[in-house]
């Protein structure tokens, strides 16, 4: 019987654990080997470089404007994104009189907000592309037709103005999936704790502060990673969306996009394989960085 179950177990693992390391160690793997080298893609033979890719990193201005460009996005989309999340999912769930009833019609709000998750990044880049148009774009238009020609702006092809456009897609385009997400964690929170908060006489701030945000922060350090992770990509949008693309004057530029060129443009697919790995490394120290810290406040809390 004993024999029996181990046989049973590798059976089942085995097979997981093989098409594991085949299809997701061994092109890690590649990759960082890759990196090593000055393979150019469709070469037969690639030459041993050592770290010579990655100190070609630190002295190229793209990729330093790529990872600065990656390091306020994501600073300000994770934050402005949950923000917003936060307060639209506690207004539909706290917003009405009587302490958790929220506000009128409130599963119809989320259904609306959630719309942006049917579609594409690809899409919602190409949509936006046009709302961003200075000439025919409907963000321009709406501001002539309410007398304020003097704030219509080439949006995409202004350096001040290019980077804020991007991101202010990428928040529209995730906010819906994160009032989901909280609404979800505020109906598991006890209708009690909210009740006592309303006898205490506390108000709407006070209830968010003291009950509401408290008991969703878990959640909240899961959208972080999440969004995270999504503002060190945001390849899709800059490359569809952009002039250049990642212009103007590298404005927009990210390591996903200079990845992307020196790989299939410049045939550099060893150079590229750097920025890959360095942007791995990034990724995996942000949700390790995340999850400690979560894990660090649930520990403190207990």
């Amino acid at each position: 019987m004993r024999h029996g179950r181990w046989r049973f177990l590798a059976g089942a693992l085995v097979p997981a654990l093989v098409l594991h390391a085949v299809f997701v160690l061994s092109p890690y793997a590649q990759a960082f080997y890759l990196s090593l080298t000055d393979w150019t893609g469709v070469a037969g033979e690639a030459h041993f470089v050592g770290a010579g890719n990655y100190v070609r990193l630190g002295n190229d201005s793209l990729f330093l404007h790529a990872v600065r460009n990656n390091a306020v996005m994501l600073v300000v989309v994770p934050l402005v994104t949950i923000g917003i999340g936060l307060f639209l999912a506690s207004m539909m769930h706290l917003g009405g009189r009587g302490g958790r009833r929220g506000i009128a019609g409130s599963g119809a709000y989320q259904i609306v907000y959630f719309f942006p998750q049917l579609l594409s990044l690809v899409v919602i880049a190409v949509l936006w592309g046009f709302v961003y148009n200075p000439n025919t774009g409907l963000l321009n238009g709406a501001l002539r037709s309410l007398g304020l020609d003097g704030l219509t702006r080439s949006w995409l092809a202004s350096p001040s103005l290019a980077l804020i456009a991007v991101m202010a897609v990428l928040v529209w385009s995730s906010v819906g999936f994160y009032v989901v997400l909280f609404s979800a964690a505020i109906d598991s929170i006890p209708r009690e704790l909210f009740e006592a908060a309303l006898l205490d006489g506390a108000g709407g701030w006070a209830t968010f502060r003291t009950v509401t945000f408290p008991l969703v922060r878990e959640n909240v350090h899961v959208a972080f990673v999440y969004l995270g992770i999504a503002a060190l990509d945001a390849f899709a949008v800059v490359q569809v969306m952009t002039v250049g693309p990642g212009g103007p004057d590298g404005a927009t530029e990210v390591i996903g996009l200079s990845l992307y060129r020196n790989a299939f443009q410049y045939g550099k697919f060893g150079y590229a394989s750097a920025m890959g790995v360095a942007l791995f490394f990034a990724t995996l120290t942000l949700a390790v960085l995340a999850l400690r810290s979560g894990r660090k406040e649930r520990l403190e809390l207990a």
